[in-house]
């Protein structure tokens, strides 16, 4: 089969065209062929730090983690899913799991859903990673009708997500961008736009809770802003975090009384422990986006298989809006 390898760890120019043999399928496994993957912020730097990440895989390797396909053979104890059947999920590009650049591969029935009827194949591709993030974070942090949400990062490809998941949920929901095309996002996706450039998280504290604070932070900005994240919660509230890697003085989120909700939603696929649960999200997943309340936004241009080196670039250029999609 058609696959983009790559040989060494760097720059975008590292893919490479060959053919490399089909995935056999088993136990409690399908055999995907893959109509589309995304790129997500995890494949560059896999594609750049290699070794320095403990979730890359061995040389030659496949990468890509999302997907929607067709499943063309059925492992042994699949039970819930039949040749034929068109799916999505994250699966593979990490470890010692093929990625998606290929025309097929093996995927865990635990990792998988039938895909949304109402999105299109480049569509649901485009949500896996992002929206079991954005899923997890909401859900762990106690999401429900009437609580106010705060995205940080709304018009990114977690934020873009959580607004959505949020609204359905019956939160009343803020983001903030920091551009007009980034704010006007925001606002099309129904939450209340918040200019971090020009406005104080003291300013739109006031200005949107009477200085009480948010419910809930969704942070999928990271670093240095959490601490942004902190001030803007609460008292007793709720700091989900997709990048946490940060040294932090915790004082703050003490006299708050705050909870801080770290996800990083490939646990699962690393460590071979609740995968299930990835299956569970994207069945809700496909319940929300049937019911009209999460569609993707997919960046305007469009890529190929052998244009990944491209697909990358653009994703890292951040002059794209909404996710990269390539089809396969």
């Amino acid at each position: 089969m058609k696959a983009m390898i790559i040989k060494e760890f760097g720059g975008p120019e590292v893919f490479e065209a060959a053919e490399i043999p089909n995935p056999t399928v088993k136990a409690g496994h399908v055999v995907v062929k893959v109509a589309a993957t995304s790129v997500n912020t995890v494949d560059t730097m896999i594609r750049q730090m290699g070794a320095d990440l403990p979730l890359s895989p061995s040389l030659p390797a496949v990468l890509g983690m999302d997907f929607a396909g067709t499943i063309e053979e059925v492992g042994e104890g699949v039970t819930q899913y039949s040749v034929g059947d068109e799916v999505y999920g994250c699966a593979g590009g990490l470890a010692d799991l093929q990625g998606t650049l290929a025309e097929f591969m093996v995927a865990d029935a635990n990792l998988i859903a039938l895909k949304p009827k109402n999105l299109s194949m480049r569509e649901a591709a485009a949500l896996p990673l992002v929206a079991i993030t954005a899923y997890e974070g909401l859900m762990r942090a106690g999401i429900s009708a009437g609580k106010t949400v705060l995205v940080h990062g709304g018009s990114g490809g977690v934020g873009h997500v959580a607004i959505q998941i949020a609204r359905h949920m019956g939160a009343d929901v803020y983001a903030t961008g920091g551009g007009d095309n980034q704010l006007a996002l925001i606002e099309k996706l129904g939450a209340k736009s918040i200019n971090y450039k020009t406005e104080t998280v003291s300013d739109y504290v006031e200005k949107h809770t009477q200085g009480a604070g948010f419910d809930i932070v969704f942070d999928s900005v990271g670093g240095a802003n959490m601490t942004n994240s902190f001030e803007a919660a609460a008292l007793n509230g709720q700091v989900a975090s997709t990048v946490s890697m940060v040294e932090l003085d915790l004082s703050v989120a003490h006299f708050k009384g705050l909870s801080l909700h770290v996800v990083f939603m490939l646990i699962p696929m690393l460590h071979k422990v609740k995968q299930e649960e990835h299956a569970h999200i994207l069945k809700e997943l496909g319940k929300i986006s049937e019911a009209g309340d999460l569609t993707p936004v997919l960046d305007e241009q469009t890529f190929s298989l052998e244009q990944v080196g491209q697909a990358h670039a653009r994703l890292s250029s951040g002059k794209g809006m909404g996710k990269v999609v390539i089809d396969i």
